[in-house]
């Protein structure tokens, strides 16, 4: 299959809307990796020649000066209207034959068809010369932004017709069991969806679901869609860099872009349908309504749709961790107000743990309750997770008290910190886990301790790495900004310093008050300091820090109290 897949001297790709912008950035370089033929659509008209008027006129203001004397010479009176007309059609004249000129330079053949994808007679017609087809590029897109009660058929049908008629009538022209590439170009506002864009969004999102179709009906066709965020390109105004980067949206550089195309080509990445390179579009924050809102959520938990759950069993039961119910709540008040990022929980409380037996709930609910809003600055929340047995009986299995905010405060200093090696625990990495007696039982899922750097009778500070899980297997508790899995060290270095210290070991109760200032790193090192406050023989409280090395701060927790457990947790 593998052989199939790759792009080769004869593969024929068919690429809609190549002939300009990124699609065409995106085929030159796919042509410098691997030279072949690429047939190019598009409606622009080729200028074979240019009129003498227009020559050597490069700059902008100059070739739309030279066309206003033409016009004028013409016996014309110009208009900006008709200026504009005459220079975008050199000017799209011009970008088409230098993307013609950069693939056939490459060694491949390379011709343009000008055609519109939507009319199907035509395209058929254009295309039976070409012959086998081996490989179709969907590019093809049009625009046509505004809040959707501006929305007119004609922009819905202009937005939506290029992207799905047009992959429709592409693909009623190859014979689809000689096809072995598709590649569909979708967008992050079909993954993510984006204000102004309904109609881009609905047609984007029929694509990636058009792929995974695809892809079950013709499994030995490479079939992806990528889902682009926004591109350094002419289209991204500085201004709107600025406001992309205040939203926390990254633009993707072209020469990155395009390589990351390629790549997706990859015989390895066969079956990898739908794809997202850019960042998630995060809408600003809007006027915030000061009325106070309740809200319930319903959601079955199983262990089949949460596979993490087999990584976090105790006596031999899978339990939801503590951190997945905080996860639950805080991601829900934070889609409550898109834009605004979770800082602050307090008084977080297990009431009733959630055990996946045979007594397990048929369903959950989240409650949230508004309790204050700041302006448009912070927004707190009063929430709660409850179900309910089949004779009506309540049972409250966590609560808390979360504050999101509209801009986080700048991540502090850990002011104690000591990255000292003292040696005193040899084990390292999986040597802390799943080993029985005092050893942690968590599975793959939250093995993060990769080795204790120091430890006395009152602190622990432990290098850890949390290698980011499938989100198959996150399941209905997905990493976004908060991480429930990296968060769930709040116990792992208590247990360790309680089984070095004391023999015992622990398990989580509450916690007074934790904030969040940066994300915590995936698959790379950070570092967790704990302080012990208070030792009984029922329980333990400390202070929980989660920084780099410099001691910048991730995500803190004051005064976590923990249940001293029985021993037989494995």
């Amino acid at each position: 299959m593998a052989i199939l897949t790759q792009v080769r001297p004869a593969s024929v790709f068919v690429v809609s809307g190549g002939a300009k912008g990124i699609t065409a950035q995106c085929v030159i370089e796919l042509a410098q990796h691997q030279p072949c033929r690429f047939i190019l659509l598009g409606r622009s008209e080729v200028i074979e020649n240019e009129p003498d008027f227009a020559r050597d006129c490069v700059e902008e203001s100059v070739l739309k000066k030279a066309i206003m004397q033409h016009l004028v010479a013409q016996g014309e009176k110009p208009t900006p209207m008709s200026v504009q007309k005459v220079y975008h059609k050199i000017v799209s004249s011009r970008e088409i034959k230098a993307t013609l000129e950069a693939i056939a330079a490459t060694g491949s053949q390379v011709e343009y068809i000008d055609v519109d994808v939507t009319n199907v007679a035509e395209l058929r017609q254009k295309l039976a010369a070409v012959g086998k087809i081996t490989g179709i590029i969907h590019g093809a897109g049009n625009l046509a932004d505004k809040l959707i009660e501006k929305k007119t058929d004609q922009d819905f049908e202009k937005v939506y017709t290029a992207k799905v008629q047009g992959l429709e009538n592409l693909l009623s022209c190859v014979d689809a069991n000689q096809l072995e590439h598709l590649v569909l170009f979708s967008s992050v506002a079909g993954f993510y969806g984006n204000m102004g864009q309904s109609d881009y969004a609905i047609a984007n999102e029929i694509l990636n679901k058009s792929a995974h179709l695809i892809k079950q009906n013709y499994p030995q066709c490479h079939v992806v869609a990528i889902n682009w965020g926004g591109w350094d390109s002419g289209m991204v105004t500085p201004e709107l860099k600025k406001a992309f980067a205040e939203r926390g949206i990254d633009i993707i550089p072209v020469d990155v872009g395009t390589k990351m195309l390629v790549n997706e080509l990859h015989p390895s990445h066969h079956d990898s349908t739908q794809v997202v390179i850019g960042s998630p579009i995060i809408p600003a924050p809007g006027n915030i309504d000061p009325q106070l809102r309740s809200y319930r959520i319903r959601r079955r938990m199983t262990v089949e749709a949460n596979p993490f759950l087999l990584d976090h069993v105790i006596a031999g039961t899978p339990v939801l961790p503590a951190t997945c119910g905080m996860s639950w709540m805080i991601n829900a008040c934070e889609e409550c107000y898109p834009g605004y990022r979770y800082f602050r929980c307090q008084d977080f409380k297990i009431l009733k743990g959630i055990t996946f037996n045979d007594k397990v709930a048929s369903e959950h609910i989240l409650e949230i309750q508004e309790v204050a809003k700041h302006g448009s600055e912070s927004i707190e929340f009063k929430t709660k997770v409850l179900s309910k047995t089949p004779e009506g009986k309540i049972h409250y299995h966590f609560s808390a008290h979360i504050t999101i905010v509209r801009e986080l405060p700048a991540a502090p200093v850990y002011e104690s910190l000591d990255m000292t090696e003292d040696h005193t625990i040899g084990a390292i990495g999986k040597d802390f886990y799943q080993k029985g007696g005092l050893s942690l039982f968590h599975g793959i899922s939250f093995q993060e301790i990769t080795r204790v750097l120091n430890i006395n009778s009152r602190k622990i500070t432990v290098e850890c790495c949390w290698a980011e899980i499938p989100l198959e297997v996150q399941g209905q508790f997905p990493v976004k900004w908060h991480n429930p899995y990296a968060t769930d060290l709040s116990t792992q270095p208590l247990w360790l310093w309680l089984s070095h210290v004391h023999q015992e070991v622990c398990l989580p109760g509450q916690i007074t008050k934790s904030e969040q200032f940066r994300a915590i790193p995936r698959n790379k090192p950070f570092y967790v300091s704990c302080e012990i406050e208070n030792k009984t023989p029922s329980g333990v409280t400390a202070d929980i820090i989660l920084h780099d090395r410099d001691g910048k701060i991730y995500f803190r927790i004051y005064q976590a109290k923990a249940i001293i457990a029985p021993m037989n947790l494995h």
